[in-house]
């Protein structure tokens, strides 16, 4: 469990919906509401702003799917911008990009940093609030526009 940065949700936030919350007790939200495990967050009901850190590594697709197809969310990842999913999820149907400036140090479930995520990270953005949101963030990074902002 690596959970996001909480001044990465001071900044973007408040959300509405993470849908892949890590597990209670959290020492911090990310969201007014939180589907954690048992309950599956991509069978869920979504509504409102959704803010989702998914599972890294093969999964990660699903979440960016669902997302996209939702519309309205940010996502946080690995900036692999070279993949076939990052292809088909990112750079075909995303609204913005935000690429985080140097590697993200994420938190265990106490809230105790872990070492740096070993790779860039980069927001992702669906629909024109998640838009809004990253260009007037003040994190250090470079907000890109996509052209499919609706």
């Amino acid at each position: 469990t690596w959970l996001t940065p909480k001044h990465i949700i001071d900044d973007l936030g408040p959300f509405d919906l993470d849908p892949c919350a890590a597990p209670s007790p959290r020492p911090w939200e990310t969201a007014t509401k939180s589907v954690e495990l048992p309950e599956d967050g991509l069978e869920s009901l979504w509504a409102g702003l959704v803010w989702c850190n998914p599972p890294y590594g093969l999964h990660a697709e699903k979440w960016l799917e669902r997302l996209a197809e939702y519309g309205d969310g940010i996502a946080l990842i690995f900036a692999r911008t070279e993949t076939r999913s990052f292809f088909k999820q990112v750079w075909e149907k995303a609204s913005s990009l935000y690429f985080l400036k140097g590697r993200l140090f994420f938190h265990k479930p106490d809230g105790s940093k872990t070492g740096n995520a070993g790779a860039p990270s980069v927001l992702v953005a669906y629909g024109h609030e998640a838009d809004k949101r990253l260009i007037r963030t003040k994190l250090p990074g470079y907000y890109i526009n996509m052209g499919r902002i609706a």
